[in-house]
């Protein structure tokens, strides 16, 4: 029977066949809780009696929300983290290491991988072919005790990906366009799935924007295939023994498709306050719109080559006087690389304030919290209301290239402008 890549996943995992809709127990590979709900889920995994920890050295605990901490109360939180991973022997990654998602990319996940996580933004796994979702906190309690966990096989939407990105058009672009056509609930417990010739050519970092932001369409995963592209990912990260190929079959079923050709797109921005607020930053109702802070960062594109896109951008100029821009590394190898080649020094003399690798601003707690009817363009994920501390401000998400434009102008810029 053919199989897509949700139904091949699992059913490595569970010995045979499954079909979307079915409901199964499977083994978990790796779980990841962070430092907003991990506190939750160490209080439900004491409260339900578990004496050991399945597997420690593939379970994982990362400081990377609130780090530095900002209040006693997530200090406290923060002890009662290390004090479970020294208990049961698992690894905790500490404040500055970096963001969840990039560390479990770069150090721990695997293709063909189930992996849980006590965060929406889990699914960023599937940029490796690893079957990554985010769970609730006592769902992930119960996979650092058991190892196990169960799942209903996710109906799947093909999204077959072709052409060639134009000048000033980003992966971010990409998705933004896509969660627009889709809904913030158009994908809602489905597995994205990416191919096509444009997806074929995307490298792992790229392809993990994708995959970061299918679970704001509703998505349970946003996978891609395992193939070259992730086995050179891999040994660049010193762990190409860990790599498999992973195809959906040539039949495989599929509750629709979705074509798109990437080379009719523009840069897209999600307007306040819903992330289908989707416009090409062309568009009427983004002229002239004030900003006041920008943020690059986050796990969706905090990665080198996102902050060597800005610095291009910027070499040589100054961001508008009217601009905080912030810059936030989404792990350490991240900041140390940016370092290596004068990354950093261009986006510090363009007048960036960078911080220490972690999620920064990026859900309101501290390091760039707005001023009321304040605009940030951010190249996170997400602009609800109050995503950034206060709900009386806006949030503007858009390409590193559109953030570091708009850096510069001091109005939401298309990136095309500046170049």
């Amino acid at each position: 029977m053919p199989a897509n890549l949700s139904e091949k996943m699992i059913g490595r995992h569970v010995k045979h066949a499954v079909s979307s809709g079915d409901l199964v127990l499977t083994g978990v590979d790796k779980a990841a809780l962070q430092d907003t709900t991990g506190p939750l889920a160490v209080r439900q995994f004491n409260a339900m009696g578990f004496a050991k920890v399945k597997d420690p050295e593939k379970r994982y605990i990362f400081l990377d929300h609130c780090a530095p901490c900002p209040t006693k109360e997530q200090a406290n939180d923060h002890i009662t983290l290390r004090d479970f991973a020294a208990r049961y022997k698992v690894r905790i990654h500490q404040v500055g290491e970096g963001v969840i998602h990039q560390l479990l990319m770069e150090r721990y996940l695997s293709p063909g991988d189930i992996a849980v996580g006590s965060d929406s933004h889990t699914c960023m796994g599937g940029a490796l072919g690893c079957f990554a979702t985010g769970m609730g906190s006592t769902d992930v309690a119960v996979a650092f005790a058991l190892g196990r966990t169960w799942l209903r096989v996710p109906e799947s939407i093909r999204f077959e990906l072709d052409g060639k990105l134009k000048r000033g058009v980003y992966p971010k672009d990409v998705i933004l366009h896509i969660i627009g056509l889709l809904g913030a609930d158009g994908a809602t417990y489905k597995s994205m799935e990416f191919s096509g010739e444009f997806t074929a050519g995307m490298d792992v970092e790229d392809r993990a924007v994708l995959s970061n932001m299918a679970v704001e369409a509703g998505a349970k995963c946003g996978l891609f295939p395992s193939d070259m592209k992730t086995k050179a990912y891999l040994k660049a990260m010193g762990r190409e023994k860990d790599f498999i190929e992973i195809l959906p079959d040539d039949g495989a079923d599929y509750e629709r498709t979705v074509n798109i050709d990437v080379s009719r797109l523009e840069p897209m921005v999600s307007l306040p306050h819903t992330v289908d607020n989707v416009r090409p930053v062309s568009h009427k109702d983004c002229w002239g719109m004030k900003v006041s802070q920008v943020f690059l960062g986050s796990c969706t594109n905090g990665r080198l080559r996102d902050l060597e896109i800005a610095a291009k951008i910027l070499k040589g100029k100054q961001v508008d006087k009217g601009v905080r821009l912030i810059v936030v590394p989404a792990s350490r190898k991240v900041l140390l690389d940016a370092m290596g080649k004068g990354v950093l020094k261009t986006l510090i003399e363009a007048g960036a304030a960078v911080q220490n690798p972690g999620c920064g601003p990026c859900l309101g707690v501290h390091q760039g919290i707005l001023g009321d009817n304040e605009i940030c363009v951010a190249t996170s994920n997400r602009n609800f209301k109050g995503r950034m501390g206060n709900p009386n401000s806006g949030i503007v998400l858009a390409s590193p290239a559109t953030a570091a434009a708009s850096a510069l102008r001091g109005v939401l810029t298309d990136p095309r402008e500046v170049f």
